[in-house]
């Protein structure tokens, strides 16, 4: 078992007070926007070997059987399959989806044989991997999750009253579900300068009248105002405004639209750079692939709340093997509850005083402090606080 020593990324959209309010340090100013635990190469957390810091993606590459399991190695590879971030969203992410694991592979190899560089900026596929995600919110939290149902997308355009709007809205009403988001959100990514104005106007008018869509239309015009002139803003609307309260969760799958507007949180995701945005972003943006991607569906995206699971955990359940993340809420009085994984394990301390015991060792976490621990190391977790913990979801081998 190991203490973590993480890296802040300070992306500008990021919160400047959240996590240090979290982790109980002076902000400086500038915006730190996550807090990375794993083994990326981007930012790898180190960890202490040998007497010094190492990057933990070279104590895996080191030792991959020995710090991962042998389940998980013929899984997923030689490295951690899953990523662990608080996330501090202050202003709205850009507009995104991820794809599945089949067209990450092909879209991969394909953007090889062509030869582009993987830091090329026009790079779309940096690996082979998919990048399901799960957010859980430790303040309320706002993002934009999944397609509205075609007539409650022609519902809001009609009410932001912008004539330019109404040949879209009659698509909506008239054509199947998968048509009608397909030939409307194809044609939101395209949208003239001078409509995407019009709809930033109405949106801040319409935010400020009562009536159904007040609150979402204030979300919507705080997109606008921090991307002016982006296509991705009329694109947003057709993307379902969702709040979560503490401890409840989304679960964003392959080819799902979502961006994060506002809170903060504890994310987990597939190890993986694939992201194809759809807006609200200076960055690429590659229309063709992106619709090929983007599923043209309109389920309600299921809030989730945590399930009681093993050793006292609350499992947050997600239909992927590369993470399984759980919440443990730790009282002075209870005793201590032991985690057995055949995997490795992250976890992180997001309130209270939390203490780890492993083989022959012991770590105290406080809020915004994290751990990490090797397949098959039982770890002892007492004190008063919560943690997380995140691991992957194959099962123990005889």
């Amino acid at each position: 078992m190991d203490r973590l020593t993480t890296t802040i990324r300070p992306y500008p959209w990021g919160s400047t007070t959240a996590l240090p309010h979290l982790m109980g340090t002076e902000p400086d100013g500038t915006p730190q926007a996550e807090l990375w635990m794993g083994a990326h190469p981007a930012a790898p957390s180190r960890v202490q070997r040998a007497g010094r810091l190492q990057p933990l993606d070279q104590v895996i590459e080191a030792d991959p059987q020995g710090e991962l399991g042998d389940a998980s190695v013929r899984r997923f590879g030689p490295r951690l399959p899953f990523l662990v971030k608080l996330l501090a969203a202050a202003a709205p992410l850009s507009l995104q989806v991820h794809p599945d694991e089949d067209r990450a592979a092909a879209g991969h190899a394909r953007e090889n044989a062509r030869g582009v560089p993987l830091d090329a900026p026009h790079r779309t596929y940096r690996d082979a991997h998919h990048k399901p995600e799960m957010i859980v919110a430790l303040t309320p939290f706002a993002g934009l999750c999944g397609f509205r149902p075609p007539r409650e997308c022609a519902e809001l355009l009609d009410a932001l009253g912008v004539p330019g709007l109404a040949p879209y809205t009659a698509v909506l009403r008239s054509a199947p579900e998968e048509r009608a988001l397909r030939e409307v959100f194809s044609a939101f990514l395209a949208s003239p300068p001078d409509l995407t104005a019009e709809v930033a106007d109405a949106l801040a008018s319409a935010a400020g009248r009562p009536g159904p869509w007040r609150e979402d239309c204030a979300a919507y015009a705080g997109i606008a105002r921090f991307h002016p002139g982006d296509p991705g803003v009329p694109a947003a609307l057709m993307i379902r405004h969702v709040r979560l309260a503490p401890g409840e969760a989304l679960f964003l799958g392959a080819g799902v639209p979502h961006a994060y507007l506002e809170g903060l949180g504890v994310e987990v995701m597939a190890a993986s750079d694939n992201v194809l945005r759809c807006g609200l972003t200076g960055k690429h943006v590659d229309v063709p692939e992106l619709l090929r991607v983007v599923r043209f569906t309109a389920p309600a995206p299921p809030v989730l709340r945590p399930a009681p699971g093993p050793d006292g955990e609350e499992v947050y359940p997600a239909p992927v093997d590369d993470f399984r993340l759980s919440r443990l809420v730790l009282d002075a009085q209870a005793p201590p509850r032991t985690l057995r994984g055949a995997g490795p394990q992250v976890l992180v301390c997001t309130g209270g005083r939390v203490r780890l015991a492993g083989p022959g060792q012991e770590l105290v976490l406080e809020p915004g402090r994290s751990a990490y621990a090797p397949a098959g190391e039982e770890i002892t977790v007492s004190g008063e606080g919560t943690v997380f913990r995140a691991t992957v979801a194959i099962p123990p081998e005889n």
